[in-house]
């Protein structure tokens, strides 16, 4: 199973539905919350090309993008993919 990171505030409801498609999956994932650190911020806009919103989202280091994204990704039967390696 390959890493994922996932950038996130608390009040982002983007971030929340992220959250849950992969906890429905059971895919274990590290979380950035830029409420507790908000240096946090400059590390994920390198990592994410100047990308500045939440959530942003990272499978194997690759950068995937946000909430949308990962929906997008996961009805074009890919994600599980992605995840696997």
């Amino acid at each position: 199973m390959q890493t994922v990171e996932i950038y996130t505030m608390g009040y982002c409801g983007y971030c929340h539905a992220a959250k849950r498609l992969l906890t429905q999956k059971n895919v274990a994932f590290t979380e950035f919350s830029l409420d507790s650190n908000p240096a946090l911020r400059t590390e994920m806009m390198a990592r994410a090309k100047g990308r500045h919103t939440v959530p942003q989202i990272f499978i194997g280091g690759v950068h995937v993008g946000g909430s949308d994204d990962l929906h997008a990704l996961d009805r074009a039967g890919k994600l599980d993919r992605m995840l696997q390696g």
